[in-house]
């Protein structure tokens, strides 16, 4: 890897990702030990603005509670994943905003979505009875899911081995689906309804499903152990929903209803800090800017929230509110932050720094998904 120069495409742990034609992503992506050298050359580079620099800009297709969550595709497309639209939309690298046909819609199928190695995008299942996934040159297709109920699963996480694990919401079972596609289930310790909202990917491996009614932590080791853990703060109204890793390995939860912030460190320790902003059904997800700042997405917020690389939390202005504004946020190469509308009119980005990443490094498991 050449670490003079952290903008770089392409080198990484074990080849290209994205490859030459930008449809496949590598199996391993790239470890976190190399992904936090190209996250501390940034926070070190000073390259940050204090304010955050917020713009809007037009979609074409609006609705309430249209679309919950983005993922970044391999060619710089990110796509909102459908809630209640009836079409997809993504946004391109270039900034246009354009719509494509569905195979599947129905009343609130999916809520967040995730990449594959492949280069295929999942929409995780929420009260859809199939899955649905788009391909690296965009074409839509559904495929069987073995275990379907309303509110099952929201958001998922891409595993080291290549499964996807979607986030049991009110699901009694776990379900995955493997780099060939195979869907299957395992048996989960804790479960209840509304229990999680989102997951993240540890350095070590584990994948931790967001408590947001649960009072237990969850997580499903890298050899598939499924296991729980003592949470600090619970709120069984709603705590938090989605959640972010920093650039010192910390799993920060963001909070939806919960009045602090709660966080795991590598080693398994939970700790609360306090927050600047709380209200009911605040923020809905988050995304790691290349400075280390951690954003919160505003759902019902009038303001954002962040939290430096060094634990510092403030506030800023935000263009556009409204209620049930955004859930979910990608990190685009360039460096924006695009919110995911919800129930928003216009699109909301957020312009954290002068340095960007490649492609590669935004595909990354550890940031790409709900």
């Amino acid at each position: 890897m050449k670490l003079g120069n952290p903008k770089v495409q392409g080198y990484l742990d074990n080849g290209s990702v994205p490859n030459s034609n930008n449809s496949v992503i590598d199996a391993a992506l790239v470890s976190w030990s190399r992904l936090q050298v190209l996250l501390n050359y940034n926070i070190n580079a000073g390259t940050t603005f204090s304010t955050p620099i917020i713009s809007t800009y037009s979609l074409v297709y609006t609705t309430s509670t249209s679309f919950i969550g983005g993922v970044l595709a391999p060619n710089g497309d990110i796509h909102f994943v459908p809630y209640s639209a009836k079409v997809g939309q993504k946004i391109n690298s270039s900034g246009v905003v354009s719509t494509y046909s569905l195979i599947y819609t129905t009343s609130t199928p999916y809520q967040g979505g995730v990449l594959a190695p492949n280069g295929d995008i999942h929409f995780i299942p929420l009260s859809a009875t199939v899955g649905q996934k788009i391909n690296s040159s965009g074409v839509v297709s559904t495929y069987s899911l073995i275990y379907t109920v309303a509110n099952a699963y929201i958001g998922g996480v891409l595993a080291p081995n290549g499964d996807i694990h979607f986030v049991p919401y009110s699901a009694i079972v776990g379900q995955k689906i493997n780099s060939s596609g195979v869907v299957s289930t395992y048996s989960l310790i804790y479960t209840a309804v509304g229990a999680y909202a989102g997951g993240v990917l540890a350095p070590n491996g584990d994948i931790h499903f967001v408590p947001r009614a649960a009072a237990v932590g969850q997580k499903v080791s890298s050899t598939g152990v499924v296991s729980t853990y003592s949470l600090i703060y619970t709120n069984s109204s709603g705590a938090y929903f989605g959640g972010v890793l920093d650039p010192s390995g910390n799993i920060h939860f963001v909070p939806i209803s919960a009045t602090v912030g709660q966080k795991i460190n590598s080693s398994g320790v939970v700790s609360t800090y306090s927050l600047i902003y709380t209200t009911t059904t605040a923020f809905s997800g988050g995304v790691l800017a290349p400075n280390g700042d951690i954003h919160f997405v505003p759902y019902n917020a009038a303001v954002g929230q962040k939290i430096s690389s060094t634990g510092v939390v403030s506030t800023y202005s935000l263009a556009y509110t409204t209620s049930g504004a955004y859930i979910g946020g990608v990190l685009a190469p360039n460096g924006d932050i695009h919110f995911i509308p919800a129930s928003a009119t216009i699109g909301q980005k957020i312009n954290t720094t002068a340095t960007s990443y490649s492609l590669g490094i935004c595909c990354s498991s550890f940031f790409n998904k709900l």
